[in-house]
């Protein structure tokens, strides 16, 4: 037991259907190793699952009991597969030691199959397989927000969407303010953490989770914040690697690392941007802001050949008096679509900074919380929210693969 590593910042949700696999799942939650996940132990088995998952998230990982025979074990997980989401992993436990069970659950796509009874080993040992081993892919999906100009907003989009993330699927994120000089994610969760990224990155060379974890400032549930010192003491002049080290860490750790990326062009920006998952660029409606956007979306198309295109969130539209480019003219010559279109409200923006809150705690109901959460779902693949299950014979394989 003492070889297993211990389980990252993971959301975890078991329906099992016996007392005993049950109490084996609860006693591995308490176990020092998966300290950091989130598990949520409830009984009723698949089928309560498909009942729970056709208006909520799936999680980053599903335990499910069935003492179906192999033959409606299979039915069951098909039928589960249509409420699914993209990226969630599925370990199975069965009650029959069947060798063609395991190879048509493989197929399908479901990570591991357990045959009861199970220990609290058997449970840590998958899921630190699963995501915690040497070799196995980095958990989280990383997302840069970088704006097309100073003041465009960039830095409020990405707090607010990451909150969103965090709430809206239970999943872990980690904000990183990378505006060492400037940052403003410290004021806009209300922290003063006495360290943060500036620790992480003196001390590259020794990054690990457990440093990540002692500069990390809790924010909310799910929501973690590597903040930036904000002072002038110092210059911060890095090499293009610079934080390759910490981005890695992060990424070992939580599902979602949200990367707040200052305006500035050099080579640690730059090598930022091409080495993330997704990247989102703010921009308002003006001249400069799409000569801006024009240039960083061309330059990422050329480095990033492979990659989906950056998104776009038009911010700050409709403000009195001021000439704007309409939006459907912005678009056209960057060959994007918005992802967001947010009006200018410098009332409620301005009362949620001020007083530290997410704009969803200022006002749950205003437009830009609702784009704030569209964006959460596009970006994390999970599409419009459920209100009932999705219809299709679709492969288990297709929907829970990873990402």
């Amino acid at each position: 037991m003492d070889a297993l590593r211990p389980v990252p910042r993971i959301s975890i949700q078991a329906f099992c259907e016996t007392p005993a696999s049950c109490a084996a799942v609860e006693e591995a939650g308490r176990d020092r190793r998966m300290a950091k996940a989130h598990l949520r132990v409830q009984t009723g088995g698949i089928r309560a699952a498909m009942e729970h998952y056709a208006s909520a998230p799936t999680p980053n990982l599903m335990i499910l009991e069935s003492a179906l025979d192999p033959e409606g074990l299979l039915a069951e997980l098909e039928t589960l597969a249509e409420v699914c989401d993209p990226g969630s992993k599925v370990v199975v436990i069965g009650h029959h030691n069947d060798v063609f069970l395991y190879r048509e659950l493989t197929r399908r796509g479901v990570s591991e199959y357990l045959v009861a009874p199970i220990t609290l080993i058997d449970v840590i040992s998958v899921v630190s397989s699963l995501f915690a081993a040497p070799d196995a892919e980095p958990l989280g999906r990383t997302i840069a927000f970088v704006g097309a100009k100073g003041g465009a907003g960039s830095s409020t989009i990405a707090h607010n969407v990451g909150w969103s993330i965090a709430r809206l699927f239970e999943s872990d994120v980690l904000i990183a303010d990378l505006d060492l000089p400037f940052g403003t994610a410290n004021i806009n969760f209300d922290q003063d953490p006495a360290q943060g990224i500036a620790e992480a990155l003196f001390s590259a060379e020794r990054m690990d989770d457990v440093l990540l974890d002692r500069l990390l400032a809790r924010c909310a549930e799910h929501l973690s914040l590597l903040a930036a010192p904000s002072v002038l003491d110092r210059t911060y002049d890095f090499p293009g690697d610079a934080f390759a080290a910490l981005i890695e860490a992060a990424q070992r750790g939580t599902p979602v690392v949200v990367l707040d990326v200052p305006h500035v062009w050099n080579d640690w920006t730059r090598s930022v941007l091409q080495q993330a998952d997704d990247i989102v660029i703010t921009a308002t409606p003006d001249l400069a802001n799409l000569r801006n956007a024009k240039n960083l979306v061309d330059t990422l198309r050329k480095s990033r050949p492979n990659d989906a295109p950056p998104r776009l969130v038009l911010n700050q539209v409709g403000i009195p008096r001021r000439p704007e480019i309409d939006p459907a003219e912005f678009l056209d010559p960057l060959g994007l679509k918005a992802l967001a279109t947010i009006g200018f409200d410098p009332q409620l923006f301005g009362t949620a900074a001020n007083n530290g809150r997410m704009l969803a705690e200022t006002d749950a109901r205003h437009p830009a919380v609702a784009a704030f959460n569209q964006i959460a779902h596009d970006l994390t693949g999970r599409g419009a929210p459920k209100a009932v299950p999705r219809s299709g014979a679709l492969k288990l394989l297709d929907l829970l693969r990873r990402r």
